[in-house]
């Protein structure tokens, strides 16, 4: 009988750990299978949405909430959160508008200098550099909570934006031949072998990324914050300078982004950016990204971004209404959390009972 017994509950617990890990699996493999779901229910029922064309523009609006979600990922990974991104792109693109239509003004020789597209791009990504430098700067020394911090940063440079041109718009960034500052549309309309820019500088900041997370101390540094940030700190990892870094990162990004929407307009808006970093956390938060941190990846924000990305651009070939549009998207970000805290729930259990295993094999 005892034998018997054995047999029949053996069988039981093999197939509940088998369900537990295939459950687990499909979780950690959600955007991919998002993706694929959407793709597929949007080829069926809109007419060319896989055409050359469609794709070509569609993967350029999901560029723009590739360059904040990627550079948000790291922010999220140590357990942070940046709601300044999308300002910060505002003030971006109004900056580079400034020094386009007007200038540098020196009113004391009662002169305007207008510098050249290569020097008001590298310019703006040091502004968007330091407006992230400050962000964790007074969050690391003011141990200030993250979501406050930058809630009040996003009000300030909003703000700031609209005061730049008292909430118009600079128009006409193609520049003056007779002034040397033409070029920054090109950035927006400009390609290369037939791909626009925007793709490429997508491609090359994603690589460039993901090679900072794999192969340098510092990814490693900031996957060890998030997981344990007391631990990290005692085992030498400097966390405060770390952190700072991470939300110039997220800075950064964001003025790329600021350049590429401005120079595919060619224009800037002060609301330019407004609510784009709710994408982006959706984005990386689909792309498996635990928002209590230590855990993520490059590639599974790159493609949640494409989620995202497909999900708007197919609902409005479609002609869904942009309210309807609202509605989904904040269901796609609640659907993500609550997936998320079940991986979490999952792996945790998963580690209790192989530390058991381990514990009564000894």
């Amino acid at each position: 009988m005892k034998t018997t017994q054995s047999v029949a509950v053996a069988p039981q617990a093999g197939t509940a750990l088998t369900r537990e890990h295939l459950l687990l699996l499909l979780l950690k493999l959600r955007t991919f299978i998002a993706l694929f779901l959407i793709v597929g229910f949007f080829t069926f029922t809109v007419s060319g949405f896989l055409s050359a064309g469609s794709l070509v523009i569609m993967i350029k609006h999901i560029a723009i909430n590739a360059f904040l979600a990627l550079g948000i990922t790291f922010v999220i990974i140590t357990a942070g959160i940046d709601l300044s991104i999308g300002a910060t792109l505002g003030l971006c693109g109004m900056i580079a508008g400034w020094l386009i239509t007007k200038g540098i003004v020196l009113p004391m020789f009662g002169i305007a200098i207008f510098p050249s597209v290569w020097v008001i791009v590298p310019l703006v990504l040091l502004i968007g550099g330091l407006i992230g430098a400050v962000n964790g700067w007074i969050i690391t020394r003011y141990n200030v909570a993250p979501f406050i911090c930058t809630l009040g940063t996003m009000y300030v440079l909003r703000g700031a934006a609209m005061l730049t041109s008292d909430g118009q718009t600079f128009t006409g960034l193609s520049g003056n031949p007779l002034l040397g500052n033409t070029g920054f549309d090109e950035i927006g309309a400009g390609t290369l072998l037939g791909i626009p820019w925007a793709i490429w500088i997508m491609i090359v900041l994603a690589l460039a990324i993901a090679y900072v997370a794999r192969r340098l101390p510092f990814g490693r540094h900031v996957y060890a914050i998030g997981d344990n940030e007391r631990a990290a700190e005692l085992s030498g990892v400097k966390v405060k300078q770390v952190k700072i870094w991470v939300y110039t990162l997220s800075g950064f990004c964001a003025a790329i982004a600021g350049i590429v929407v401005s120079a595919q307009l060619s224009a800037s808006h002060p609301a330019n950016g407004t609510a784009f970093e709710m994408n982006a956390i959706a984005a990386v938060v689909l792309g498996g990204t635990s928002l209590a941190g230590g855990r993520g990846t490059l590639l599974g924000t790159l493609i949640g971004a494409f989620v995202i990305g497909f999900l708007a651009d197919g609902l409005v070939m479609m002609g869904v209404s942009e309210f309807w549009q609202m509605v989904i998207k904040g269901l796609v970000i609640i659907v993500a959390v609550i997936i998320d805290q079940m991986q979490n729930r999952m792996q945790q259990k998963a580690a209790v009972v192989a530390q058991k295993a381990v514990i009564e094999g000894k």
